[in-house]
């Protein structure tokens, strides 16, 4: 067997355990800290279809624009930076270069933490409300000109914003130059029967070791089955012990650009659902960073070419506890 086949990549794995009703939790702050979601998913024990309620929360996440071939040079457009980027909490241009790109841009940088001993490639961070970075300033010219005469990136972009901010009508100026569309993000469900199921999923308890449950809820969401011999030549996945059987359950998965704060009523609508008498004691959550995404956790850089995974899973319980996973590949930072 080949040396890299043999050796699994490491990876990192955050576990805290706390209560909604602890004022010093930090959920909110942890939801907020992960900003390039592409997919949400929940798992529903003894479910059959998505409650109305919770079912309006999916279907009113944010729509998001796909632009394709987009200079680079033109988010640095006065009037899209006055309308669209200094009206949000984060003004933040961050490129992750090759060797020849950055020396090419002529800007500064810094060497990624990732390249180890080629140093063969550089992020360069840029504060778009430093002074220097006004329309007209010297650091703002000097990076135009760079991006504009020099370097001619041009990358397909997904844009999203709030509900009821004035962001979309400022992006017309902009998409009337290029080819674009907007979508909204795709919602489908799964219905499952017979589920095997870790049967420690409790707040009171400790829970079945973090790997093996998220594991055990990857393969949930990923319809693989974990009624397997541990002989099997195709798969010896199985469901961590002790289990139980759950009698139906309701895979659902939003796929997109989804908000933070999307994110967050979703959670906020769980544990309303989980107030119900007679409902199965808890309900997990996995939101997934994007892969290829330049930062991951704040504005932290991310591994993207050393592996990319980047995700976490919240399990939730009636007594509004929760058990909280945050995970990335070994190429990131810890998670906050």
């Amino acid at each position: 067997m080949s040396v890299d086949l043999d050796q699994t990549p490491r990876s990192l794995l955050v576990c805290d355990r706390s209560s909604f009703l602890d004022e010093k939790n930090r959920i909110s702050s942890q939801v907020e800290q992960l900003h390039f979601n592409y997919k949400v998913s929940v798992l529903l024990p003894e479910c059959s279809s998505a409650p109305s309620h919770l079912d309006s929360v999916l279907n009113s996440f944010s729509s998001f624009y796909l632009i394709r071939k987009l200079p680079i040079h033109e988010l640095l457009d006065k009037h899209f930076l006055e309308m669209a980027v200094y009206q949000g909490n984060i003004c933040r241009l961050c490129l992750t270069l090759d060797k020849d790109s950055f020396q090419l841009l002529g800007f500064e940088g810094k060497l990624s933490r990732f390249t180890h001993r080629t140093n063969s490639r550089y992020v360069v961070s840029v504060d778009l409300t430093d002074s220097s970075m006004a329309p007209g300033g010297r650091g703002y010219l000097r990076l135009l000109t760079g991006l504009r005469s020099r370097l001619h990136l041009k990358c397909d972009f997904l844009l999203s914003h709030h509900p009821g901010e004035t962001y979309a009508s400022s992006l017309q100026p902009l998409l009337s130059h290029y080819d674009w569309s907007e979508h909204r993000p795709e919602i489908s469900t799964h219905a499952l029967t017979h589920l095997s199921c870790p049967a420690q999923l409790t707040s009171d308890l400790q829970s079945c070791d973090p790997h093996s449950f998220l594991e055990w809820l990857g393969a949930v969401d990923g319809d693989i089955s974990s009624e397997n011999s541990p002989s099997s030549f195709l798969s010896s996945f199985v469901c961590p012990e002790p289990k139980t059987t759950l009698s139906q359950a309701l895979s659902i998965s939003v796929c997109g650009l989804l908000l933070p704060q999307d994110v967050h009523r979703l959670i906020q609508e769980i544990r309303c659902y989980l107030e119900q008498p007679l409902l199965e004691s808890w309900v997990s959550l996995t939101v997934h960073g994007f892969v290829d995404s330049p930062v991951s956790w704040g504005g932290s850089e991310h591994g993207v070419l050393r592996g990319g995974e980047n995700f976490y899973t919240l399990l939730m319980f009636h007594d509004h506890t929760y058990h909280l996973h945050l995970a990335t590949g070994a190429h990131d930072i810890c998670p906050p």
